[in-house]
């Protein structure tokens, strides 16, 4: 089991092992919502993910879909301190996705992909080898 948890610890998630994958996304929506270059997910099983909130802090924020953007789904933060922490989207049934640097130590795997990477930023220049995918090659 890993736990990731956002920066006041309100807001807890317990995550089973294995999990189904890990990669850096470039889309809009994640480079907005995250104030970064791209996000970096952990996509579990949802039954596999237990949400620990005794304190009623998890907020959900559901974007509108916009033009030329499919990316929607809703997006899970802490009230208190603002983390951004999840998303899950119809687009992905039964999965629940985590950001990577919210888990404090190692997991089952390093990530695996630059997803959306047709709208990365040209500030940042990668040198790892990950293979890219852009939004068509990953339907939308």
């Amino acid at each position: 089991m890993s736990r990731a948890r956002c920066l006041c610890g309100a807001v807890q998630v317990d995550i089973c092992l294995p999990t189904e994958w890990i990669a850096h996304c470039h889309c809009r929506r994640c480079q907005q919502a995250h104030g970064s270059a791209f996000v970096t997910w952990v996509g579990v099983k949802e039954a596999a993910a237990s949400i620990h909130d005794g304190e009623s802090q998890l907020r959900w924020y559901r974007a509108v879909p916009v033009a030329g953007l499919k990316q929607t789904g809703e997006r899970g933060f802490c009230g208190r301190c603002g983390t951004p922490m999840l998303f899950r989207s119809e687009r992905w049934p039964g999965e629940l996705h985590i950001a990577r640097a919210l888990f404090d130590g190692p997991l089952d795997r390093t990530p695996q992909m630059h997803a959306f990477y047709d709208t990365h930023v040209d500030w940042v220049h990668l040198l790892d080898d990950l293979p890219t995918r852009s939004a068509q090659e990953l339907g939308g």
